[in-house]
């Protein structure tokens, strides 16, 4: 476990704590806590609370113990302080978290950072997780994003889904589109979060976002009560349930613009947790409703540098085609996948995750090994680089 030492934080005042074991954590604040985290390193992605640790952040992919003064190892009594400060007034978040045992929200320390929160219990204690939110919008030009990808904010109906694991940048690449379409078009653009992350201003577009639990208790009824919103983007922060992929279908087939995320590896795997949702009776029917609906899916990997400088994003993207139509709505088979697809489509603006891969590791961005263990066909990607892996063998000392 890597260890940081942060600058003493700035305390607004003691807390109250009637736990004598606890007393190192109450002269210090919750806020000025993770302020004072924040400053570990540049690159903070997740600020992580749990008992038995000091609190941790997570920097490219990696977990490190920040050492701040006045607060050492916390214990469970911290951890259930810090996780009512950050829950606060809010009667939602905390009796869901009495009810099922984890909670999610939003944070903000005004003029420093915004957070999305998760608490929850295990062993019977509390652990807080809080994901750091950019603090202004991500710009498409400026966010590293395939050039093809500004070609979504020219589309006027159908689906478009970002896919990936927790933490590989789907909120941000959502985001950076959006971001696009509200200073190119005037429209109305409606978003249904959990929570609200990135606060979008009215610019070209009119922009209007609702928070699940505090302006709607379900994705699907907000979804619905959409449809008589006049709307012509509809950004969907999770398709959840069966309910919201039905209604979604049913908003991009009478002619608007959805956006939605999927926690999903890759295109092909997108598909079938779309499909597996229904019963087996309806599930060609859906692929075909699919197939004629979907317009990208863009799947995301967040790989660490070779240069140890932060991770940089993998990409695949796979684009709504006759052939990649033909194979969403009749199955994938041996020499008709959709990676065939992607990896012939390249003059159509497609690419797929090993041919990214290996472009990265030729360019010196990607380590071999570290690139070979985010593949999608590990075995194939090193033949494909046996050339490479030959020549370092030579240049390297014996």
């Amino acid at each position: 476990m890597n260890t940081v030492t942060a600058p003493p934080p700035n305390p607004s005042g003691p807390i109250p704590d009637a736990h004598p074991q606890s007393a190192s954590v109450a002269r210090v604040s919750t806020a000025s806590i993770v302020a004072t985290m924040l400053h570990a390193s540049k690159q903070v992605s997740d600020l992580i609370f749990s008992p038995g640790r000091a609190p941790q952040v997570e920097v490219s992919g990696q977990l490190k113990e920040v050492n701040i003064a006045g607060v050492g190892k916390l214990n469970p009594e911290a951890t259930r302080r810090m996780a009512l400060d950050l829950i606060g007034k809010n009667e939602l978040a905390s009796g869901k978290l009495e009810k099922e045992g984890a909670a999610d929200l939003s944070y903000s320390l005004p003029g420093i950072s915004r957070f999305r929160v998760n608490v929850f219990r295990q062993r019977g204690t509390y652990a807080i997780v809080m994901r750091v939110i950019p603090p202004s919008v991500p710009d498409f030009n400026s966010f590293s994003l395939p050039v093809q990808l500004g070609e979504i904010s020219e589309l006027r109906n159908g689906i478009v889904l970002v896919t990936g694991p927790t933490g590989s940048g789907k909120s941000s690449t959502l985001a950076a589109i959006i971001n696009k379409i509200n200073e190119e078009k005037a429209y109305h653009i409606l978003t249904i979060e959990d929570p609200i992350e990135f606060l979008h201003m009215h610019k070209k577009s009119t922009v209007h976002q609702r928070e699940l639990h505090s302006d709607t208790p379900s994705f699907a009824l907000a979804l619905r009560a959409a449809l008589r919103q006049a709307p012509k983007v509809i950004l969907v922060g999770e398709m959840r349930d069966k309910e919201t992929v039905e209604i979604a279908l049913e908003a991009a087939e009478t002619g608007h613009l959805v956006f939605s995320t999927l926690h999903t590896i890759d295109a092909s795997k997108t598909i079938e947790r779309i499909v597996g949702v229904f019963p087996l009776s309806d599930q060609q029917a859906i692929r075909s409703r699919v197939s004629k609906a979907f317009r990208y899916i863009i799947s995301q990997r967040l790989i660490p540098r070779k240069d140890g400088a932060g991770r940089v994003a993998a990409v695949e993207i796979l684009k709504s085609t006759m052939r990649t139509r033909e194979y969403v709505e009749k199955g994938e088979s041996d020499g008709k996948t959709l990676v065939d697809a992607m990896r012939d489509g390249s003059t159509e603006g497609m690419q797929h995750f090993d041919a990214e891969l290996n472009r990265m590791i030729r360019a010196g961005i990607l380590d071999l090994e570290t690139g070979l263990g985010y593949a999608t066909n590990a075995g194939n990607l090193r033949l494909e680089l046996e050339d490479l892996e030959e020549s370092e063998l030579i240049r390297s000392p014996k």
